[in-house]
């Protein structure tokens, strides 16, 4: 990323280009160019005007401002949200939770539930991958 006139990060990629050539707003055309099945390279041009451009760097990408709301001592706490115990008595964490193809199932109330419905008489399940055949 570049730094534009106001300190602010520019991102400078992607198929919108500001063409020199024609003075316009464009979108940039890649072509790939091959000898036999051999891709040698890909030519770049305007999607308005045709103007072809020499190589990549040559491209006036439309410039893109990147504000940052966060500073990297802020993210840094970011990492954990919700507590391991939180996921708590979710049916879909219960022994008693039982998954078909055609619906989910409380095996101790023999009713249908989802899979975030909460319940009185949860018992944890001893293997995650219960359910899964």
């Amino acid at each position: 990323m570049d730094v534009n006139a106001r300190g602010l990060q520019v991102k400078k990629s992607g198929v919108e280009i500001e063409c020199g050539a024609c003075g316009s707003e464009s979108l940039l055309i890649r072509k790939p160019v091959y000898e036999g099945l051999k891709k040698l390279g890909e030519t770049f041009s305007c999607a308005g005007c045709g103007h072809i451009f020499e190589s990549e760097e040559d491209i006036p990408f439309k410039c893109d401002e990147c504000f940052e709301v966060f500073d990297k001592a802020e993210l840094a706490g970011a990492d954990k949200v919700f507590r391991e115990d939180e996921r708590g008595v979710l049916c879909r964490y219960c022994s008693h939770y039982v998954v078909n193809p055609f619906t989910q199932w409380c095996d101790l109330h023999r009713k249908e539930v989802a899979a975030t419905d909460v319940c009185d008489d949860f018992v944890r399940q001893e293997d995650e991958e219960k359910g899964v055949i």
